[in-house]
């Protein structure tokens, strides 16, 4: 695919080479990557700024499978629905104890609790999890979860699809990029979709960086089932040894916005400006350069905002608006799927 940018310039395709060139630039070559990534998103999704109205739950917070815990997830869920959600987002494993089937329990409360709510639910490490508790392939977990009710999977726990960066971020053995390869293929072709992720700014190379978008890029065009791609600035964990460069700088992170957009064109469409992991403000500067959407307000709620894993954080309509008006572009709701809300 030949990718034309402002001005009738050709940005595309590129070569490995000049994606890691592209990588590094700063200083006026970056504002001009910027800008021509930015028109390929005029041109691919137009101006609209989009989002989805969403609640975070912790699977590990409220999944314990009891009668208890069931009318604590229905609660929320309905709390969600009645404040607008469209969306459950819940990453995690069970907790210690929780029956074998426990995924399929906690997907049909969900479902049952707001019907037509979308749940997007379970990294692949869950669904390598779920199906070994069931004693089933992953194909047939995520069948069985699909018909129980889950709308998407997050494509989360990518990181850098790298073994040797894998292992080293977890320091020691980590799901090998095979499995995790497999498990997303394999949810689409169960007709599950899912987000493309990359965790960036650890000690990776840009050469690494690149293969992973090619191999994203690749997964796409087999399978079509990515919805959106999240570039997430790596973050120590509390209390971890940290490496001497610990977050991306914002021109890392504008690079790597406006590669990934020139790379991923025609593949994955949506890219998200990841406003929990940045801040609004950075936010606005990775929409000005290729970013479309703003992701989920990850709303709290009263009844029990600890459920969800990022706490505090949380969005309102005016608040996106406000982002909305900042960038001169309309926002509009959407779906997990990118329809109308």
């Amino acid at each position: 695919m030949t990718i034309i940018g402002d001005s009738g310039r050709q940005i595309g395709p590129l070569t490995d080479a000049e994606a890691v060139e592209l990588l590094g630039a700063d200083g006026a070559d970056l504002e001009d990557l910027c800008a021509r990534a930015d028109a390929l998103r005029r041109d691919l999704v137009g101006d609209t700024l989009t989002f989805v109205v969403n609640r975070n739950l912790d699977t590990e917070r409220v999944g314990a499978g009891t009668d208890e815990s069931r009318e604590r997830v229905r609660a929320l869920v309905a709390e969600a629905a009645g404040l607008g959600a469209t969306e459950i987002c819940m990453q995690g494993p069970l907790p210690a104890g929780a029956p074998r089937d426990g995924y399929l329990d906690l997907i049909r409360t969900i479902t049952g609790a707001a019907p037509g709510i979308h749940l997007h639910a379970f990294r692949p490490a869950e669904v390598a999890d779920a199906a070994a508790r069931l004693g089933v392939t992953p194909r047939e977990f995520l069948r069985r979860a699909r018909d129980a009710g889950l709308g998407s999977v997050p494509g989360t726990g990518a990181k850098i699809l790298d073994d040797d960066v894998r292992t080293r971020w977890a320091g020691g053995p980590d799901l090998p990029v095979s499995d995790w390869v497999d498990l997303i293929t394999t949810a689409h072709e169960v007709g599950l979709t899912s987000t493309a992720t990359m965790v960036f700014g650890h000690d990776e190379t840009p050469a690494q960086q690149v293969a992973h978008l090619r191999l994203l890029a690749g997964i796409a065009e087999r399978t079509g089932g990515f919805t959106e791609f999240i570039a997430m600035p790596f973050t120590p964990p509390p209390g971890a040894a940290a490496p001497a460069h610990t977050r991306p700088t914002v021109r890392e992170m504008r690079a790597v916005i406006a590669v990934a957009r020139i790379m991923l064109a025609g593949r994955i469409n949506h890219l998200q400006a990841p406003w929990p992991k940045v801040g609004a403000r950075d936010a606005i500067t990775l929409l000005r350069g290729g970013a479309d959407d703003l992701g989920g307000l990850l709303l709290d709620g009263e009844l029990d905002p600890s459920a969800g894993q990022e706490q505090g954080l949380s969005l309102t309509r005016a608040d996106v608006d406000k982002i909305a008006a900042e960038l001169g572009r309309p926002a509009r709701q959407r779906t997990t799927r990118y329809g109308l809300a």
